[in-house]
């Protein structure tokens, strides 16, 4: 028993980590946000009473002594609320004294709201107010009425997912869909290396390690494929569009979907995998420019593409992280431990065609 434990910990290890991972995945909740901030539109000079809507939001936590609202144009213009009023724990009420003119004498700004308490901490709903200037109002300096600050107070960590807007509960599937793509280029790496071991020592064993990897990953890409159109209907509001990170992934899964069809149009051994490693390298190659290159040559809708940012520090936060990274151990071992188990059907296959050749 604690032999068989020793010699197959790193499949143990994978299965453990993976149930964190889904459990955690789908249990720990998301930080309080703010889901909407109404009217969208006022003008300077006005006194206006703005509703905020939060999400997995508590106001009415007796701990909380008061709520903080601002109106932040930039780093250097920010607006205090005059009051705050809680009407139920999702729903607030911000009144806001505008001044007269806006700063640098502009026609029109998008102001970030801000909020902040001790339960629910710093919530931001970035570009969620647009600040007309008022007709007729008299140019004043630039600073007036806007030079309010916030003060950063230190808020307990606490073990939350990030909330985004547009995202949701979807950023969840950031260790799913993207987890299992990095979990495929790492068994795809594998697989490249074993193709250049064959194409220097003619074995035939590292052909099939090289081709027990690429199966895997295939299979991971379909469920990246997957996860990843779920993740666009709820995100853009379909599950396929025009997208150049898309369709360039699609036409790399299908590259190395043919690389499986080519090694059964071979009956030699020796052929195949010549033949097969020559590929391998070829569609890795292709590979890198079709999914990291040319999407970002055009717009995109997909993050980190075409202008589109990527997740930064904020988006995947500590918490985040503390599945995501491990979902890519998890899926990694797992699909380590799927390739050795084809790789040793094939490793008998080839020991019966040796019998026989003898």
């Amino acid at each position: 028993m604690v032999k068989s434990v020793v010699k197959h910990w790193w499949k143990i290890l994978g299965v453990l980590i993976l149930l964190y991972s889904f459990s955690a995945g789908f249990l720990v909740p998301l930080k309080p946000g703010v889901l909407s901030v109404a009217p969208y539109t006022v003008k300077t000079g006005q006194t206006v009473d703005l509703a905020i809507t939060g999400y997995n939001t508590q106001f009415t936590h007796p701990d909380i002594e008061g709520v903080d609202a601002f109106l932040k144009i930039d780093s250097s213009h920010i607006l205090k609320a005059s009051s705050v009023t809680i009407q139920d724990r999702k729903q607030l009420s911000a009144t806001f004294n505008l001044p007269d003119q806006l700063p640098n004498n502009q026609d029109l700004k998008r102001a970030t709201f801000i909020s902040f308490d001790k339960v629910n901490g710093y919530m931001v709903s970035p570009a969620s107010v647009t600040i007309e200037q008022r007709e007729g109002a008299t140019p004043v300096a630039n600073q007036v009425g806007w030079n309010d600050e916030i003060n950063l107070v230190d808020v307990s960590w606490t073990f939350a997912f990030p909330f985004r807007g547009i995202l949701y509960e979807t950023i969840r599937n950031t260790f799913f869909h993207v987890a299992v793509w990095f979990a495929m280029f790492i068994l795809l790496i594998v697989s490249l290396i074993y193709s250049l071991k064959y194409l220097r020592s003619r074995s035939l064993q590292h052909d099939a390690v090289a081709a027990a990897y690429t199966q895997v990953a295939i299979g991971l890409g379909l469920i990246g494929l997957a996860t990843g159109s779920v993740w666009a209907k709820s995100a853009w509001g379909a599950y396929w569009t025009n997208d150049p990170k898309l369709n360039m992934s699609v036409v790399s899964l299908m590259i190395y979907i043919a690389y499986a069809i080519l090694r059964s149009s071979f009956t030699a051994d020796d052929r195949r995998a010549q033949v097969s490693a020559a590929y391998n390298i070829f569609a890795f190659c292709a590979m890198i420019p079709l999914i990291f290159i040319v999407p970002r040559l055009t717009s995109s809708l997909h993050p980190g593409n075409g202008g589109n940012p990527a997740f930064g520090g904020e988006d995947l936060d500590s918490t985040l992280r503390m599945v995501f990274y491990p979902s890519i151990i998890g899926l990694t071992l797992i699909g380590t431990w799927i390739a050795s188990l084809l790789y040793r059907v094939r490793k008998v296959e080839l020991h019966n065609i040796e019998r026989e050749l003898r």
